[in-house]
């Protein structure tokens, strides 16, 4: 089950089923996909948070208990849910910050990296354990493939292995590492800083950054070119450098 509730400009998005460790249905996928695109067009949104209910676990993974392989061939279409999620998290012009309070495997190790800003607590553990059933984290290599070194990715992949949060904070998987008892402030700490900033700026910088992946230098140049042209057109980027030079505090529009 997943729930979604606005408060204070912050979209807080909860896998909400913590007696079996938070799995991940093609429903949960998609119902996590919706709530995110209404947060990305909802004017009154700054900040989207996703995370776990309970202290054991972000999520556990992919709900196997739906006759994951009783229909492989007929079920093709409905496992796309992970990868239009994971497409609607990077298109999502909000930033996502995941608050990840305990155990992340397969698909929710592949929705905690996919956060633009990712806390843990220093007692939560990740991994692809995939291959001990006999599968493959098939669409998150995708996203974890460009976030840690690919030996160390593959050794995991290849042996189910699970590594600590200082671990994956080494790797480049998890932006923040703190203690247990300070993760709520750490992810208020990120969304207040985040709630200060421009919109129009967070939503062109966001889109800008995850276009030119895999771009030639040039070809990357060009687009980030362009980019700061299309800040430099915006009522936020005139308001800024106004207020930087009155030195006074900007009034965001968001336009």
């Amino acid at each position: 089950m997943i729930t979604s509730r606005v408060a204070d400009d912050v979209a807080t998005i909860t896998i909400d089923d913590p007696e079996r460790r938070n799995p991940l249905s093609n429903r949960d996928m998609d119902d996590i996909h919706g709530a995110v695109v209404r947060a990305g067009r909802d004017d009154a949104v700054r900040v989207v948070v996703l995370t776990g209910a309970g202290d054991e676990a972000f999520s556990a993974g992919g709900d196997l208990s739906g006759g994951f392989v009783d229909d492989p061939l007929g079920g093709h279409l409905d496992r796309d849910a992970l990868a239009d999620l994971i497409r609607g998290m990077r298109l999502c012009p909000k930033p996502i910050v995941g608050r990840i309070n305990g155990v992340a495997l397969g698909g929710g190790f592949g929705l905690a990296v996919a956060c633009d800003i990712t806390i843990a607590a220093d007692d939560i553990r990740m991994g692809t354990p995939e291959i001990r059933l006999g599968l493959w984290p098939m669409m998150i290599s995708v996203v974890l493939v460009d976030a840690m070194p690919r030996k160390a990715l593959l050794d995991m992949m290849m042996t189910g292995s699970m590594i600590d949060a200082h671990t994956a904070a080494s790797y480049g998987l998890v932006t923040r590492v703190v203690p247990r008892s300070d993760l709520d402030l750490a992810v208020e700490a990120t969304v207040r800083a985040i709630r200060t900033q421009s919109p129009a700026a967070l939503a062109l910088g966001k889109r800008a950054f995850y276009a030119m992946a895999g771009m030639d230098e040039d070809t990357a140049l060009d687009l980030m070119h362009r980019g700061l042209t299309a800040t430099a057109l915006t009522e936020d980027g005139a308001e800024g450098v106004s207020a930087f030079l009155d030195g006074r505090d900007p009034t965001w529009k968001g336009r």
